[in-house]
């Protein structure tokens, strides 16, 4: 019975010696755990106000992939007021304005803490038209003009006003596109693509009549009725009729008429002529 009495007191002993050492490391990790989070707690309070991660003039903000716009004209665009905490800056709001405002189709932008600066990385929508619009009766009554602008080849629409401030030597489009947006938005795309293809130089794509669909080209004014499918058919044999200028001036044929492409037909100027 003794030695069971002793060996208990002993396991005991033992065990409260035990809890003593589990209760001490718990304290230990409380105080590292409370020094940790204080820590982090403190670091964040500092780096936000830490001098040193402050925007405080334009020239910060690098500007990467702009072909048309100058980096002054895209930092402009940029709703921030100087100084500001580089942290504080919301990059979807400065996306958001600059799709908003100037013809660009996509932006990313990242922070960059050593040195301080915003890094915006642009894709710029390609103007390959100038769209001329036809007034409105109603905007004739008022005797407004409606402003002139550009296409991509998406067909979406930028003022001209939005290309004002260009990086120097930058050729603009010499495409024009005359007639309402609506009459041609949804269409747009396949007639670019099949217009800047053409072996024929088109100059001007009259669009004031749905009905009839001008282009003026390097042989002449061509007319092809309203818009289809047929468009790259009427486009190739019109390059088949590259030599026409050879057997008849230019002067006499008042336009090409491609409405019907397996029956060209060439419309001169004066009745008694022969077509």
């Amino acid at each position: 019975m003794a030695n069971i009495a002793s060996v208990s007191q002993a396991q005991l002993a033992n065990r409260r010696q035990k809890l003593r050492q589990a209760r001490r490391i718990k304290f230990f990790q409380g105080i590292w755990r409370s020094l940790l989070v204080s820590g982090m707690a403190g670091g964040l309070v500092w780096a936000i106000t830490l001098p040193d991660w402050v925007i405080r003039q334009p020239e910060q903000i690098a500007i990467e992939g702009n072909q048309y716009l100058s980096t002054p004209a895209i930092r402009s665009l940029l709703p921030l007021s100087y100084p500001q905490s580089l942290l504080r800056v919301e990059p979807q709001s400065l996306i958001n304005s600059l799709e908003s405002q100037a013809p660009i189709a996509d932006a990313t932008i990242t922070r960059q803490l050593i040195p301080p600066r915003l890094i915006i990385q642009v894709k710029e929508r390609q103007p390959v038209a100038i769209a001329v619009p036809i007034a409105s009766s109603q905007a004739k009554a008022v005797q407004s003009t409606p402003e002139v602008g550009f296409l991509d080849e998406q067909g979406v629409w930028m003022p001209q006003s939005s290309y004002r401030a260009m990086k120097e030597n930058v050729e603009l489009p010499t495409l024009k596109v005359i007639g309402s947006n609506q009459h041609y938005h949804s269409y747009w795309s396949d007639v670019y693509q099949a217009v800047s293809h053409s072996p024929v130089k088109v100059l001007e794509i009259d669009w004031q009549n749905p009905g009839n669909l001008i282009l003026k080209t390097d042989l002449g004014s061509v007319h092809l009725g309203p818009y289809s499918s047929r468009l790259a058919e009427q486009l190739r044999v019109l390059d088949q009729m590259r030599e026409l200028p050879d057997h008849i001036k230019p002067g006499q044929i008042a336009y090409i008429d491609l409405k019907n492409p397996d029956l060209p037909v060439i419309q001169m100027t004066q009745a008694n002529e022969t077509p």
